[in-house]
């Protein structure tokens, strides 16, 4: 009899301490973690092996996370930020068409912008337009927007034709005798570059239209000579090697090009030579010629 009272008393003291336990283990589990968590105490308290793994039951079509008791919550995803774009603009460097050449006679009434109407939207345009940007307050960007676009004509008078459109630069007739250029400079589009005379002409189907001096390779790096055609043409180049501008460059042989040199212009024929391209020094002259090259035109160079 006393036997089955001592452990009657034990079993009850037992279920006292397990439920005790349990609401312990369940109310810490809550603080830390939640329902979740507290689940996957109850299957530790249970003696499933110390830990929750991946896929333990922690009630009816409810799976436990592997998250170790007191760690950190994992944070929350960051919402993606959407930053709005503006529209392209009208016109940038690069630009090139009707629009660029009112741009830059617009520029010019202004006194901003005082070399030729292109059309096209090199560096000279970029600094004229940063500077009208300027003066209206605006982020220098020299891209042109709807905004700035609208100013600028609202400034101006509307472009006529002849401002669009100039004429070419005038030049002196050339006095060369036809019978003096090379056989093959007779037909077709050509720039016949004679390094005899020192001067590149422009000749269509046998009249010679212009005629500029010309400077050609120092001594080691001479210019290269024969039939070659235009292959390239770039209006704002600059010498990736030499780190040297060469306006209105149009390749022939390699890296060899006719463009405009500064350094021809301003010391002439003292200098030592160029790296092998063909030198011009007549910016309105150059400038009108690249305009009417295309990329298949023949070049000469040659001694006569």
């Amino acid at each position: 009899m006393r036997r089955g009272r001592l452990a009657g008393v034990v079993s009850g003291a037992a279920a006292i301490v397990a439920v005790v336990c349990g609401v312990l283990v369940a109310l810490a589990v809550n603080l830390l973690g939640g329902p979740s968590a507290a689940a996957g105490s109850v299957a530790v308290a249970a003696g499933q092996g110390g830990g929750v793994s991946a896929g333990t039951p922690a009630g009816p079509g409810v799976t436990a996370p592997v998250r170790a008791v007191g760690s950190a919550p994992a944070p929350a995803a960051q919402a993606a930020v959407l930053t709005p774009q503006r529209n392209p603009p009208l016109m940038a460097q690069g630009s090139e068409g009707e629009d660029v050449r009112e741009l830059q006679v617009r520029l010019a009434h202004l006194g901003l912008f005082d070399a030729d109407v292109t059309g096209y939207f090199g560096n000279v345009t970029a600094t004229s337009v940063r500077s009208y940007q300027a003066s209206k307050g605006a982020e220098p960007t020299a891209e042109i927007y709807q905004d700035i676009w609208s100013s600028l004509q609202a400034e101006t008078p509307e472009p006529t034709e002849d401002q669009l459109y100039p004429p070419p630069p005038a030049y002196e007739p050339p006095t060369v005798v036809l019978g003096t250029l090379d056989a093959r400079c007779a037909t077709g589009r050509v720039l016949c570059i004679d390094k005899t005379d020192q001067v590149l002409r422009w000749v269509v189907n046998g009249r010679i239209l212009l005629e500029m001096d010309a400077r050609f390779g120092r001594p080691g790096m001479e210019t290269s000579e024969g039939q070659f055609s235009v292959y390239w043409k770039h209006r704002d180049h600059v010498s990736s090697i030499y780190e040297a501008d060469m306006p209105f460059s149009m390749f022939f042989s390699g890296g060899e090009a006719v463009h405009y040199s500064g350094e021809f212009a301003a010391i002439g024929y003292s200098g030592v030579g160029s790296h092998g391209c063909v030198n011009i020094r007549d910016w309105d002259g150059i400038s009108w010629l690249f305009d009417q090259v295309s990329t298949g035109d023949k070049v000469i160079v040659y001694w006569s």
